[in-house]
């Protein structure tokens, strides 16, 4: 899938969106028990297996599982961690950690991801600049999500969420590193699909978006400089400079009704009317 090259763009029918919203749900409300879950002392392979447990008793696959070579239902990435962190009995949490996971399942043959990010033990224990990272990062989420309409360019979403994002360093006297070697995606009957969808502005001539287009934007945002490397698992990526970085997802439905945040418990309802975007109902199947 080159980022630059033709890039497919498949609508979903009706039917299809109601899969996706139930494991969309399914997500959403393992990321709810995993937050609650999350606590200085707490290893992130005991959150992995949390993770597996509350999916599998729902009538899920842990669709990171179907990747080729990994073995674990999440991604738990701590502080310059920026994504892809595997969970292990010996990485236990401490108080002001910043911690992203990111979780997927696949219900039925329809697929589910999302992403959160938070502070080990709350906003008190948190330094205000990694609160104002998550914060920052999840608002250029909804920003790129509100730039999404049927008919308008794919890549708007990437120029949305960098503009959030230098406004937002602009208020908060900072320059945040928006990482561009990872990038969003199509999802849908596979976790990972065209198109690519990246996080900053694309020149040039962008996909248009169809009715039904079901993606997942996922901003991945660093105090410092956006340089990255692989450690030798070959998994995880970490900020060159040893800066603290925040991921933020959602799976998204776009419909010529409006759009629907598949893996958000209320449907993204309340954001997308803070944003003036018309909202969608999608029922689960």
């Amino acid at each position: 899938m080159g980022l630059f090259g033709r890039e497919r763009c498949v609508g979903r029918t009706p039917e299809q969106l109601a899969m996706m919203r139930t494991a969309g749900l399914l997500v959403g409300r393992t990321l709810e028990l995993l937050t609650a879950a999350v606590r200085p002392g707490v290893s992130t392979l005991e959150l992995d297996t949390l993770a597996e447990t509350h999916i599998r008793d729902h009538g899920g696959i842990p669709n990171f599982q179907l990747v080729p070579g990994y073995s674990h239902t999440l991604c738990t990435s701590v502080n310059e961690e920026i994504v892809h962190g595997i969970p292990r009995a010996d990485k236990v949490l401490h108080e002001g950690d910043l911690l992203s996971v990111d979780c997927g399942a696949e219900v039925d043959g329809w697929n589910g991801d999302a992403a959160v990010s938070l502070v080990v033990g709350g906003p008190d224990a948190a330094r205000p600049e990694d609160l104002e990272l998550v914060e920052d990062t999840e608002a250029s989420l909804w920003a790129g999500i509100g730039a999404l309409t049927v008919g308008g360019a794919l890549y708007a979403v990437g120029a949305a969420v960098e503009d959030s994002l230098t406004d937002a360093g602009t208020r908060r006297g900072r320059e945040y590193g928006i990482v561009e070697d990872y990038v969003g995606h199509g999802i849908g009957t596979s976790m990972h699909m065209d198109p690519q969808v990246p996080n900053y502005r694309v020149p040039g001539r962008s996909p248009k978006v169809p009715d039904g287009l079901t993606i997942c934007i996922e901003p991945m945002v660093t105090l410092g400089d956006q340089d990255n490397t692989v450690l030798d698992d070959e998994w995880t990526i970490v900020t060159t400079d040893g800066s603290r970085a925040a991921h933020w997802e959602h799976s998204v439905a776009v419909t010529s009704s409006g759009l629907h945040v598949l893996t958000a418990l209320d449907g993204g309802r309340q954001r997308l009317a803070d944003l003036g975007v018309p909202f969608a109902e999608i029922a689960p199947a």
